[in-house]
């Protein structure tokens, strides 16, 4: 299929919302569960850490969920991590992203991750075992330390979590502390950062 020609049904498999809302997801289109196994409870944490400290709620009508290829079949595994397919996704999402700035995008797991530090060409390129639980437990913590919101920062958060799996150096987190903590730290950069986000329930 050519790249240059996606029908309305596959840009509605692959998109939902505004692109124009400062908070994207990127997903892999190989686990659409994640939207309920990990960013539900996620979600769940920041709407109550921010509804106990300004008693406003966000507004998640108009998120921007996508999947980072529209084709689950180019995505790569360990014996071919990039195809030409991939690459011309990655130019395409480039685009999007410097047309729209949003302010924070959240993936979930290795292949979204990599995935977006090849839109914004971070270097080096890491492979597919390269990013394991741990090691963006470890991204995230640092996403979260160096957060501007000048710019598109990106959170890696987890596409599964196995209990009793360590996710941060020193740390080990069971699944509802792992949502708890993740959920907390973007919490308080929203929070800091309220007046700069068009996200609030009017």
């Amino acid at each position: 299929m050519s790249r240059n020609y996606i029908s309305q049904t596959e840009k509605a498999k692959r998109e939902a919302g505004d692109k124009n809302y400062p908070i994207w997801l990127v997903v892999n289109p190989k686990y659409p569960a994640v939207r309920h196994q990990i960013w539900t409870p996620v979600l769940s944490e920041i709407q109550d850490k921010v509804y106990r400290r300004i008693q406003n709620r966000i507004d998640t009508t108009n998120l921007y969920i996508r999947n980072a290829v529209i084709d689950s079949g180019i995505v790569p595994n360990t014996m071919n991590w990039w195809g030409i397919e991939v690459g011309e996704e990655i130019k395409l999402f480039r685009e999007i992203v410097l047309e729209y700035k949003p302010k924070i995008i959240i993936s979930f797991g290795a292949f979204p991750y990599e995935f977006l530090r090849r839109v914004f060409k971070v270097k080096p390129e890491k492979g597919p075992v390269y990013w394991g639980n741990a090691i963006l437990g470890d991204m995230f913590g640092k996403a979260i330390q160096n957060f501007d919101i000048n710019k598109t920062n990106r959170l890696p958060l987890l596409h599964r979590i196995n209990s009793g799996e360590k996710f941060f150096e020193n740390q080990n987190f069971e699944s509802e502390n792992y949502f708890q903590y993740v959920g907390t730290k973007i919490a308080e950069k929203i929070l800091e950062h309220k007046n700069d986000l068009k996200i609030w329930i009017d």
